[in-house]
């Protein structure tokens, strides 16, 4: 199936950002709080479950998230065929 023309213009932006700056302004016009908050939540709670070393129930002790999106997290980093997390956490070195 075929993306819709407003979400390849959507990741036709997100790619010509060319800084930390430019993706930070360009987030704060398009989301809300509570969106940003997600998004910021679920990029962490990657990151954490990537280390392996944490339970669902530490890392809701920890963040706050519910175990919910932290098991929609890992499903996506575990199960998914699309590899977003996995290609970004491949370049953590570098952020």
């Amino acid at each position: 199936m075929s993306k819709p023309d407003k979400y390849l213009k959507l990741e036709a932006a997100l790619v010509h950002l060319g800084t930390e700056k430019d993706v930070r302004d360009f987030l704060v016009d398009l989301c809300t709080p509570a969106e940003l908050r997600a998004l910021s939540e679920r990029w962490y709670v990657a990151q954490i479950l990537d280390e392996g070393e944490k339970s669902y129930r530490e890392i809701q002790a920890d963040t706050g998230v519910s175990t919910t999106t932290i098991g929609r997290v890992a499903r996506f980093l575990r199960d998914e065929p699309h590899g977003g997390y996995r290609a970004v956490l491949g370049k953590k070195e570098t952020l």
